[in-house]
């Protein structure tokens, strides 16, 4: 009869992040059925079946605190996972050190992680900073001089991350080579109305025509729904929340032509070299029923993968030889590529993706090259931001402007689309 592996991990499946939660435990429960489906794991000559542990941490940090110590101490499991979220990843990944469990970080993408000297800690997906890095390329390369951008960011860790990376991007020589400025920068509660009211026309006076914000998904929502109802001339308009199906529901057609980065797309042509390809990845969520599931389901199927791989490479369930094992590790998985860096745990193969919201639907407009293997092939980016321009009319002083829904890049820099 064949012994128990343990799996553990909380997820948020109530509370403020229960739909990324939900989604997340229906991918973990399909990983391990699909494992124990082949046969299970084999350590030492023994065959083991995988048992999932998966307890509701209510968007709740005590709650999680709480499930991480059981889960390292009294109920200690073999695999770790961490929680969805990078504040509740920031509770459970110092209890998993000092435990010495090794945890698969899936759900929390703040740099900080990777900063206070954790060596257990492996992150599965691209961290904060890297989240804008495509869109400061995109911004390089439309063909309308003086971009200036305007940088908004809640007053979170993650956010922060997303938007220093972001300011990173655009004072390196390329950026900069193509007019890419940051003219505005704003941190706080962005939803507010008092916030929104200083923000708007802010926008205006420096002429801004390209934003990227970084809050929370309703934050996100409030800001695109002020910027289309203030129709403040910003051809280019991205944030964080656009890279998940909810936004597109949420916002209707004011969805149209806005931008996000994405750590995962189910369209995404890659080969794994571990488990089922993307698109048959989708499909039997769709069969759990989540017909557009998101990163955040991929990215917790495939830390089940690496951390599978990583017994099966090391031929044992000490924590440390796992460790070790992953950090010399490079492959990849229906979310990319893998591979960290050995010291930190940082993920330093993943590519983040860069989705526009097209005709009610997300389509990758970011060529990314996926890894060595080139297996990743995506359409032009910029061909589809240019297709997605209409509506060109002019101001009585001859000066172009842009009828609300057009995507027009203007060689001067100076105008922009009304959204």
């Amino acid at each position: 009869m064949p012994e128990r592996l343990l799996l553990g991990l909380s997820l948020s499946l109530s509370g403020a992040y229960a739909a990324m939660g939900r989604q997340a435990e229906a991918a973990v429960k399909l990983f391990v059925d699909d494992l124990n489906s082949a046969g299970g794991v084999n350590v030492c000559g023994r065959t083991h079946e995988l048992e999932l542990r998966c307890l509701d941490d209510r968007s709740d940090a005590r709650r999680c605190a709480e499930i991480y110590h059981a889960l390292c101490g009294a109920e200690r499991v073999h695999l770790l996972l961490g929680p969805y979220s990078s504040r509740l990843a920031r509770v459970a990944a110092p209890i998993a050190e000092a435990a010495g469990m090794m945890m698969l970080n899936h759900g929390g993408a703040d740099d900080g992680l990777y900063t206070q000297g954790m060596r257990m800690l492996v992150g599965v997906l691209t961290p904060a900073s890297d989240y804008f890095v495509p869109f400061a390329r995109l911004l390089a390369e439309l063909k309308f001089w003086r971009k200036r951008l305007a940088i908004v960011t809640a007053a979170t860790p993650f956010a922060s991350d997303v938007g220093a990376g972001l300011e990173r991007a655009c004072h390196e020589r390329p950026a900069r080579w193509h007019g890419v400025r940051v003219r505005v920068k704003y941190r706080g509660d962005f939803a507010r109305d008092e916030a929104l009211a200083r923000l708007l026309p802010a926008l205006g006076r420096n002429r801004i025509n390209a934003l990227a914000a970084a809050g929370n998904f309703a934050q996100d929502v409030a800001l695109v729904r002020a910027v289309v109802a203030a129709n403040p001339n910003l051809p280019v308009l991205a944030c964080v929340a656009a890279g998940v199906h909810g936004f597109g529901a949420e916002l209707g057609e004011a969805a149209e032509g806005i931008v996000g980065p994405s750590q995962w797309e189910a369209h995404a042509r890659i080969a794994p070299e571990l488990g089922p390809p993307p698109n048959d990845f989708a499909r039997r969520m769709r069969k759990s029923g989540f017909p557009d599931c998101d990163y955040t389901a991929a990215q917790a199927y495939a830390a089940g993968l690496v951390g599978a791989a990583a017994v099966r490479k090391c031929d044992s369930l000490d924590q440390h030889r796992l460790r070790e094992a992953i950090g010399e590790m490079r492959t990849s998985t229906l979310f990319g590529d893998f591979a960290i860096d050995r010291v930190t745990g940082r993920q330093i193969a993943h590519q983040m993706l860069l989705v526009q919201w097209h005709m009610g639907r997300k389509e990758i407009i970011q060529p990314q090259s996926h890894g060595e293997t080139a297996a990743l092939e995506i359409p032009s980016g910029w061909r589809m931001v240019v297709a997605a321009i209409r509506g060109h009319k002019y101001t009585l002083d001859g000066s172009p402007r842009y009828e609300a829904g057009s995507r027009r890049d203007d060689e001067s820099g100076d105008n922009g689309e009304s959204r």
